[in-house]
């Protein structure tokens, strides 16, 4: 399996509560698609939200955020690490 980095625009005025809830979202149906999100991070002044997962693609990141209702607008695969 692969790591990805997806982005999420739009999300000025993020709580960390939201934040939170968004990702509880995730974690509720990730399974079915295989993937685990490891962490999400967000920028409240800018509007931009950062997900780590761990999936066998990233169609499969994103069909488990769309269920979620927060579609990523971008994924990144991030195969090396340090």
């Amino acid at each position: 399996m692969t790591k990805f980095m997806d982005v999420h625009h739009g999300m000025e005025g993020i709580t960390a509560d939201q934040l939170h809830q968004a990702h509880q979202a995730d974690l509720a149906i990730e399974s079915a698609e295989n993937v685990h999100f490891e962490s999400a991070w967000a920028d409240p002044e800018s509007g931009t939200v950062y997900c780590l997962s761990e999936a066998p693609s990233a169609d499969a990141v994103q069909r488990v955020h769309e269920r979620a209702g927060h579609k990523a607008d971008e994924i990144h695969a991030v195969p090396l690490s340090v």
